[in-house]
């Protein structure tokens, strides 16, 4: 199997704008074409994540296409893939199939993704349908009209977090102070990230006395609607070679999907079998992580990660994020980027970005925010909710040769 690398990295800001989705396209594919030092017309395949299209703009079928026409690239290759959050993480995993078995030795990787709208509604509704909409239709029909009025105002999946939150606080221990302190750490983070929508330095007082969500969880603590996408090229060990650029090389590619599973057990879900396999696929072991992008998309979900991921063991998540291990001056540093939650959330875009921070980071260009020694990279990026466990799964680990 061919080694692959990702030597072009580009990013938009993350945040709610006025932009339309082919700009925000067209502005991470040329960075990350400009970063590898090549042009447009030697890209060979082109693979493009996108989640919501379809209902925030209304364009379906030939998105990659038309988002890519704009950058100069046609005539090859383009492939469009939907998979809720994971859509960029999927289109960098088909990708990176496509260079490791020597179809091809440049390919480019894109997620975009546009959720703002003039009804503010749109956005909300677009990120529930990663969902089952016939369970969330029976679920509506027997809620009382204001129980009612009062989810049409939220993702149904802060509904989710706010469920798996609560079972997991009485099995852990865990408390609204640990999630605020999660909050804190990587609002600090993003403070430090020029591409970051939201960062800034709180207290956990003042996460906590932002606007409830839903029970326990407070406004700081979830993601935002974001605008944004971010884009990678991917080379081939001869294609490095003959454009002359360092990379970063990806050193597993693991995609799941959910399934049944012992809601007791934090490995037998999409995100443990996923991480298992990656390290596996890496010949590496979760002590030798050196820093990790994980998929907060509500403060809660970064300590049930820690588990699930195998970097803490079950009920453990608060103490490790208590060690001061996965602050940004710690050993192991988590969502050095800022997170979902100071970073922003496009979630067609947001597998990709956290490909672009691992990158960074290994190449040492990560500037304020930059981890010390980093030499080896994680990265989990999920998406949808059936029964119990989420849809699709990805976790890529990067290394720095």
């Amino acid at each position: 199997m061919e080694t692959v690398w990702v030597v072009g990295v580009g990013m938009t800001r993350f945040a709610k704008s006025d932009r339309s989705l082919r700009s925000l396209a067209v502005e991470a594919t040329a960075a990350a074409v400009e970063d590898a030092e090549m042009q447009a017309g030697d890209i060979e395949a082109a693979f493009v994540g996108n989640g919501a299209a379809g209902l925030v703009t209304g364009q379906e079928m030939i998105k990659g296409q038309l988002m890519l026409r704009g950058a100069g690239i046609e005539g090859i290759p383009i492939f469009n893939i939907e998979n809720a959050c994971a859509s960029a993480s999927s289109a960098l995993h088909l990708g990176w199939q496509a260079v490791a078995s020597e179809m091809h030795d440049v390919v480019l990787c894109l997620g975009a993704e546009k959720l703002t709208h003039e009804d503010k509604t749109v956005g909300m509704r677009a990120i529930s349908a990663a969902a089952d909409v016939e369970l969330l239709a029976e679920r509506a029909a027997a809620l009382g009209a204001e129980d009612a009025e009062d989810a049409a105002k939220r993702s149904y999946f802060m509904d989710v977090y706010a469920e798996l939150t609560r079972a997991y606080m009485a099995r852990s221990g865990a408390t609204a102070e640990d999630f605020a302190a999660v909050a804190v750490k990587n609002q600090h983070n993003g403070g430090l990230n020029p591409r970051a929508q939201y960062g800034g330095d709180f207290t956990i007082e003042e996460i906590l006395a932002s606007r409830t969500i839903v029970e326990p969880l407070h406004l700081l603590m979830c993601s935002p609607i974001s605008d944004g996408a971010a884009a990678v090229v991917l080379m081939s060990d001869a294609a490095k070679r003959r454009f002359g650029r360092p990379g970063a090389r990806i050193r597993a590619s693991v995609v799941v999907s959910g399934s049944r599973h012992d809601d007791s057990d934090p490995l037998a879900g999409s995100t443990g079998r996923a991480a298992a396999a990656a390290f596996e696929e890496a010949e590496l072991e979760p002590t030798e992580i050196d820093f990790a992008e994980l998929h907060d998309a509500s403060a809660p979900a970064e300590l049930m990660l820690y588990e699930q991921v195998g970097f803490a063991s079950a009920g453990e998540g608060p103490a490790l994020l208590a060690s001061g291990k996965t602050a940004l001056a710690g050993s192991m540093p988590v969502n050095a980027s800022g997170g979902l939650l100071s970073k922003g959330h496009p979630i067609g875009a947001t597998g990709l970005a956290q490909i672009c921070e691992l990158t960074w980071q290994l190449r040492g260009d990560a500037g304020a925010r930059q981890v010390e020694g980093a030499k080896v990279g994680l990265a989990q990026n999920g998406g949808g909710w059936i029964e119990g466990d989420s849809a699709a799964m990805a976790v890529h680990i990067l290394s720095s040769k």
